[in-house]
């Protein structure tokens, strides 16, 4: 046991040299944990009282630790939007996206069969959840023109359309002469609209913004892919696709979209394609034509009663329950720095970017992406980030 272990030299915590020792030796050790840090200081000589926090405080502000250990951001599930929990009619506020493609027989030649791809175009009612699909021949704004043409044809005009800024979209809305409102253009509630739809274009690379539709996405394709592996052996035509993709909306459109009662008194299922057809699958009992006045005089009240107390209390309240993501932390602010994450390298090789623009939700003041300028091959490169993808640094 050496002199200075015997007789260390007892220091403040608080004195400026006590913290330059600190630093000095978790630089030695290579940048491990307190445990390390604490060691070397006191094989060295070092008796600073009260270590355990200064050490600790030192660690949580060294930029090679956060850039090497930091965790990942997270803040808490904004609220849903309001198009998501205000009564409105169906399809009056719709989310839309294409995904695809699939290889259809176009036709017959003298060597086989021609074939041709599809693209699928998903429109998904924010309010009731009920989806519509139509097909697309060619991703282009002209081909989903068309789409749109026949979706409002068919399901009524549309308020409000909601999508990421896939350049078939924004070409659209050029064509269509409509507003498009881009959430980093400030409050969109003070924006007046001049045509009758508002098309509002989620951040770049901002797919979760958009998690109401592409979550449909991924039903639809789950049970297209059941659809398709029953009849593997027939030739796909675009006539079939067009089937399938009709029952494929009446599957998914006949889901329950509150919890399942097991109450016997209520054995009814709300779905979204009893809110479009207004049948429920069953026989309705014939009114009596004798009473049929004062049937209608006072069921009117009974009807929009039973219509509130469903809303306000079994489907809005399934739709305000946050699974994950329940504390609110520090927003990330313009002039942050951050480290960008990369799945393809090595974390010591993850790029460090400067928060030029912060994009809030909807609905709150929380900071869901941020705009991240980084210096790349001698080149200014902006990227637009989820924030659960940076290290604050």
């Amino acid at each position: 046991m050496g002199l200075a272990s015997v007789h260390p030299v007892v220091l403040p915590k608080n004195h400026h040299v006590s913290t330059l020792l600190v630093r000095h030796y978790h630089k030695n050790v290579k940048h491990q944990g307190r445990h390390f840090t604490e060691g070397a200081l006191r094989s060295n000589g070092f008796w600073i009282i009260g270590a355990k926090r200064l050490v600790q405080s030192i660690i949580q502000q060294c930029f090679l630790c956060k850039r090497l250990r930091g965790k990942l951001a997270h803040q808490k599930m904004a609220s849903l939007p309001a198009d998501r929990v205000l009564p409105s009619a169906p399809f009056s506020h719709v989310g839309v996206d294409v995904f695809g493609p699939w290889s259809v027989v176009a036709r017959k030649t003298r060597g086989g069969l021609s074939n041709a791809k599809r693209w699928a175009v998903i429109f998904t009612c924010m309010a009731i959840r009920a989806i519509h699909i139509e097909i697309l021949e060619e991703i282009s704004s002209s081909s989903f023109i068309n789409s749109l043409r026949r979706f409002v044809a068919l399901r009524g005009p549309v308020t409000e359309l909601r999508s990421d800024r896939g350049t078939n979209f924004v070409g659209a809305a050029a064509h269509l002469q409509v507003d498009a409102l881009f959430v980093e253009d400030g409050p969109v509630h003070k924006h007046l609209l001049k045509s009758g739809i508002t098309w509002r274009f989620n951040p770049p690379h901002a797919s979760h913004m958009g998690g109401s539709w592409e979550r449909m996405i991924g039903v639809v394709r789950r049970i297209l892919d059941a659809l398709l592996l029953d009849m593997r052996r027939k030739p796909l035509t675009h006539e079939v696709l067009c089937t399938l993709m009709a029952e494929v909306c009446a599957i998914v459109n006949s889901r329950p979209i509150t919890p399942i009662s097991h109450d016997p008194d209520s054995p009814l299922v709300l779905t979204p394609l009893m809110l479009l057809t207004m049948k429920c699958g069953q026989d309705q009992i014939p009114c009596d034509s004798s009473d049929l006045k004062e049937a209608y005089k006072h069921q009117w009240k009974h009807v929009q009663v039973l219509s509130n107390t469903f809303w306000k209390q079994e489907y809005l309240q399934s739709l305000q329950q946050r699974r994950s993501w329940k504390s609110e932390e520090e927003n990330i602010e313009e002039g942050d720095l951050v480290l960008l994450k990369d799945a393809e390298t090595h974390r010591n090789y993850w790029p460090v970017g400067l928060v030029i623009r912060t994009f809030p939700s909807d609905s709150d003041t929380l900071v869901l992406s941020a705009e991240i300028l980084v210096i790349k091959n001698q080149e200014p490169v902006n990227y637009t980030r989820p924030i659960t993808e940076l290290v604050p640094l």
